[in-house]
C-alpha cells in the first residue's frame, strides 16, 4: 500500500493534469495475486513513463468478485500516449491478464483535474 502524503498530492495537483482510470474484475480468491501482477506490469510501466505523476490500484470486494480501478495522473495526453500508444482511449493489457480477469473494460476514461 502506498501512502499519499499532502506533499505528494500537492505535487500532482497542478494545472492541466489528466487522471486516467480503468476498471476490471477478478475472482475474489485471485485478488492478492492480481495486485502483485499489476504492480509488476502496469504500475511499473505507468510510473516509469515520463510525465506520469503516480499510479494507484483501488479495489473492493463485491460478492465473489473483486473490482479493480487503476488511477494514474499525467502531465498531458501526449504523456499518456507515450505509455498507451496512439489510441489513448484503449486500455493496455499484458500477457497474463486473461489468467486473472473475469471481466474488464476495454477502454479507459480520462478526467481533467480542477
Amino acid at each position: 500500500m502506498v501512502a499519499v502524503t499532502a506533499t505528494r498530492m500537492a505535487s500532482i495537483i497542478v494545472a492541466d493534469v489528466i487522471a486516467r482510470t480503468w476498471r476490471g474484475w477478478t475472482r475474489k480468491e485471485d485478488a492478492e495475486a492480481y495486485v502483485a501482477y499489476v504492480e509488476e506490469t502496469g504500475m511499473t510501466a505507468y510510473r516509469s513513463t515520463p510525465g506520469n505523476h503516480g499510479a494507484w490500484i483501488l479495489r473492493r470486494d463485491d460478492g465473489d468478485r473483486t473490482e479493480f480501478v487503476t488511477l494514474s495522473f499525467w502531465d498531458s495526453l501526449d504523456a499518456v500516449r507515450a505509455f498507451a500508444g496512439d489510441d489513448v482511449e484503449q486500455a493496455v493489457f499484458y500477457d497474463e491478464d486473461d489468467r486473472f480477469l473475469v471481466d474488464r473494460e476495454t477502454t479507459v476514461h480520462h478526467w481533467q483535474l480542477d
